[in-house]
């Protein structure tokens, strides 16, 4: 067991020399190293403060733009609700007087229709009334003919006399 310990770590020492012996190390960096320490801790506590302070100044301008973004965009909504309220509010408006010109349209209609029943039934009594007129009139026109024909008969009053005693005496025998 102890051998196959000592060969397992003798084959892990083997590659990692080979490793090391074929490996292509990179350049040089200036960056490396180019940190150096301040040289007092309050420069450094005070440089600390200024760069928070920059960070906290940009988030506050980000969370500045940020709200005026959404202000513009509540704003925006805001007008395009008001633009829909108005077009829907125009659009019933519009409906309403649609609505109204129809009903005074049929208003209309039915007083002229109403009219034309009134003259109609005007005309008819108006016919009636010129037919129970000239059915009077017919009836005068009879009446006075027949006082005409009668008259033709009347007697002179000296025979009037002698007339009234013949028809007394006629009746009296009938």
């Amino acid at each position: 067991m102890m051998f196959k310990t000592f060969s397992r770590s003798f084959a892990t020492r083997a590659s990692q020399s080979h490793h090391c012996e074929n490996h292509n190390f990179l350049s040089p960096t200036s960056f490396v190293g180019s940190w150096q320490a301040p040289k007092d801790p309050k420069e450094m506590l005070a440089q600390l403060r200024r760069d928070y302070a920059k960070q906290v100044k940009e988030v506050r301008k980000e969370y500045i733009r940020e709200m005026e973004a959404m202000a513009l965009e509540k704003q925006r909504k805001d007008d395009a609700q008001r633009e829909s309220i108005r077009v829907a509010n125009e659009e019933r408006k519009k409906l309403k007087a649609q609505a109204a010109q129809l009903r005074a349209q049929e208003r209309n209609i039915a007083r002229q229709q109403f009219q034309q029943f009134l003259l109609k039934e005007r005309v008819e009594k108006l016919e009636i009334w010129r037919m129970q007129a000239k059915k009077h009139e017919e009836k005068k026109a009879e009446k006075k003919e027949l006082l005409h024909k009668r008259s033709s008969l009347w007697v002179d009053e000296a025979e009037l006399e002698k007339e009234i005693t013949n028809v007394v005496i006629a009746t009296t025998y009938l």
